[in-house]
């Protein structure tokens, strides 16, 4: 696993060990699993990714909704081939989350399809997210300081927990712990002193501003508009700011750089307090113990 905050060099890394090692490569990051979402995502170019198998890239539309589910399904698509071809995974990315689920796991709840609509029904009468939170919290209250109240898809996990058991859910997972998905794994992160950090991220924005990524976030708010997900993410959510004349174009680039560092120093301290001890260096630093282990 390659870890790292936003602009530390997790992708020319990665794509350098792949070909190296002959590795097969599923991404961790939240915007490339969408087609059309190139720059503002960072992914790397189908040129880059040549000769390289990749996971997790290009996989859904931007109208579909990427969460923990659709990433685990990937990641067993990427083991599978892995497994078939004698080939190593590397898992690369900055949305941690979702690699802290493969090594916690998920909770083997299941709902037969006709029943889950009619839950999902029940959930849906109770308002938006902030009432379903809300909702969460009266009967649940430990649970539900756990969650960000933001966070739609483990709200919507736990209220259907509720309504198909009639059990709470803080009980529920008491009696019926998640099983681990991936039981050890070897976790390497990318790490810069803070200023060196801040000086990529603004050169990493230059360039997407540079190539064409105000059009390429135009086109998609015309295409789909803002109401989904990924229109909240740090770059797009600045650059529509600017397309409504919410900000000037010369105020552009500093804000995006300063909350990408914002979400890189919020990455760092992810790592640090959510996964066991693990090795942490500059790139070329982390370059060579992985061909080491590897």
């Amino acid at each position: 696993m390659i870890l790292g905050g936003s602009g530390s060099g997790k992708t020319a890394l990665s794509l350098e060990i792949a070909r190296e090692k002959q590795c097969a490569i599923l991404s961790l990051d939240s915007l490339s699993v969408y087609e059309e979402i190139n720059l503002i995502s960072a992914k790397p170019t189908i040129q880059e990714r040549a000769g390289i198998t990749h996971f997790g890239i290009d996989i859904l539309n931007p109208t579909q909704l990427h969460n923990v589910q659709v990433f685990i399904q990937e990641y067993q698509r990427a083991r599978e081939f892995c497994l078939t071809h004698k080939q190593n995974l590397l898992i690369v990315g900055g949305s941690s989350f979702y690699l802290k689920m493969l090594l916690e796991g998920l909770s083997n709840f299941f709902v037969e399809e006709g029943k889950r609509f009619k839950i999902l029904e029940k959930i849906s009468a109770l308002g938006g997210v902030e009432q379903q939170y809300r909702f969460l919290g009266m009967i649940d209250k430990e649970w539900a300081i756990r969650l960000k109240p933001t966070d739609s898809y483990r709200i919507q996990r736990a209220l259907e927990i509720y309504f198909a058991t009639s059990m709470i859910p803080s009980l529920y997972f008491k009696e019926n712990p998640p099983l681990p998905i991936i039981k050890d794994c070897e976790i390497y992160e990318i790490v810069w002193e803070r200023e060196f950090l801040r000086q990529r991220i603004r050169q990493r924005t230059k360039q997407m501003l540079e190539n064409g990524v105000i059009e390429e976030v135009c086109g998609l708010v015309e295409k789909y508009g803002k109401a989904y997900h990924w229109a909240k993410s740090i770059g797009i959510k600045e650059i529509i700011e600017f397309l409504e004349r919410r900000i000037p174009k010369e105020a552009l680039e500093e804000l995006i750089t300063t909350h990408t560092a914002q979400l890189a120093k919020r990455q760092r301290t992810f790592n640090k307090t959510q996964f066991k001890e693990h090795f942490c260096g500059e790139v070329e630093v982390v370059l060579r113990r992985i061909l080491q282990n590897l």
